[in-house]
């Protein structure tokens, strides 16, 4: 007998539980070892619905990786607004925002780096991880002009540097403490970067 909670599933749209399960299955293991008959059956969709909503696997890659992108800026532009009065404190405050996702169950590092292991050149995991660095790259050179940064763009490159090497060191080594370090190291790049004087923009 199918219990309320399983036709609730079903009778949700058949776009967003291939998400859900493109989402479940590509970030546990791997955009490459998982095919597309996988997500289909954990879906609980038909093939054809799959090719009608997305038209290929690399699309569905696409729209995987937009929603971690989506994810990401929605928590960070929210957590950031909320937790920290200043750019400056701000610049700081993503690696703490980002440090509170590094022990969750299930972690596995980046989804872009994981989803770029193998993906071919112009490939749909490339755009997207394409357009989730330039956001990035552009939130944390915002926020260094904003605090006063001489050389946003340094700074930013720096901090970006960084930020991808704290969920690769917190997967690689199952440590993730190393937000802390994280933390403490992007202070010190902040400290040296923008005077304690510099004019900031509220």
């Amino acid at each position: 007998m199918t219990t309320g909670k399983a036709e609730a599933a079903e009778r949700r749209p058949a776009r967003e539980r291939l998400l859900d399960a493109a989402d479940e299955l590509f970030y546990a293991e791997g955009v490459h070892s998982v095919g597309i008959d996988r997500v289909i059956e954990h879906a609980g969709v038909a093939k054809a619905t799959l090719y009608t909503t997305f038209g290929s696997k690399d699309e569905l890659v696409r729209a995987y990786l937009t929603g971690r992108h989506e994810a990401i800026k929605g928590q960070l532009t929210r957590e950031l607004e909320a937790r920290y009065r200043t750019p400056r404190e701000r610049l700081v405050g993503v690696f703490e925002v980002r440090g509170e996702t590094l022990g969750r169950p299930g972690f596995r590092g980046c989804a872009f780096a994981a989803a770029n292991a193998e993906a071919r050149p112009g490939s749909a995991a490339q755009q997207a991880t394409a357009d989730y660095r330039d956001w990035m790259r552009s939130l944390l050179r915002g926020l260094a002009a904003a605090a006063g940064a001489p050389d946003p763009d340094s700074l930013a490159r720096q901090l970006h540097l960084l930020y991808d090497g704290v969920a690769a060191t917190a997967w690689l080594d199952h440590d993730p403490s190393v937000a802390a370090v994280a933390c403490t190291a992007a202070q010190t790049l902040v400290d040296a970067a923008i005077p304690a004087g510099a004019a900031a923009l509220s």
